[in-house]
């Protein structure tokens, strides 16, 4: 038995789920998070808790247990609590700044990278060069913030360009003069 698959899901006095067959429907404080099932899991609700059960005892269902119970956890502390991620810009002229729903970043191109930012996540620059991207969806929010750091990954000689907070670049050396 999955150690995580097996363990309950508590659900908070403001959460509330609704299951339909496969589909689970999630709604909260932060807003509804839907999510279907493979047809090898099962769910079953008892007053204020979530178990996640499994069809049969093959491969497949095995590998899958964990994961949507994870999966369901996930969508639960997304609309209760929500899913945060910070992203620092390190380097001389790089900026950015949000115009209504576009991210525009200046990260030493020719021209400005502008990103959309999708309905459900809510984005916030300090300072021109600390992003904090919040929302209810760990995926979506991880996506993003992914998606913003590709556009200027963090390089190793001088450490600039868009990383995680707290993120350490390893550095390198550059080249040796001569003697």
């Amino acid at each position: 038995m999955s150690r995580i698959g097996k363990a309950p899901i508590d659900v908070p006095d403001s959460v509330e789920v609704s299951i339909d067959g496969q589909c689970i429907q999630v709604k909260g404080p932060l807003g509804t998070l839907k999510r279907t099932l493979r047809p090898e899991i099962t769910l079953s609700k008892d007053g204020k808790t979530l178990s996640i059960l499994r069809v049969n005892n093959d491969r497949l269902s095995r590998s899958l247990h964990g994961l949507s119970r994870t999966l369901v956890a996930n969508m639960v502390t997304g609309v209760h609590s929500g899913f945060s991620k910070n992203l620092e810009i390190i380097g001389v002229g790089y900026r950015a700044q949000v115009q209504g729903r576009v991210l525009t970043l200046q990260l030493g191109y020719s021209h400005p990278v502008e990103i959309q930012i999708p309905e459900e996540i809510q984005l916030a620059v300090e300072s021109n060069t600390k992003i904090s991207i919040k929302g209810p969806d760990k995926q979506q929010v991880g996506d993003l913030a992914a998606y913003i750091r590709s556009k200027r990954p963090p390089e190793p000689y001088k450490g600039k360009g868009v990383r995680y907070a707290g993120e350490k670049v390893r550095r390198k050396a550059g080249k040796a003069g001569k003697k």
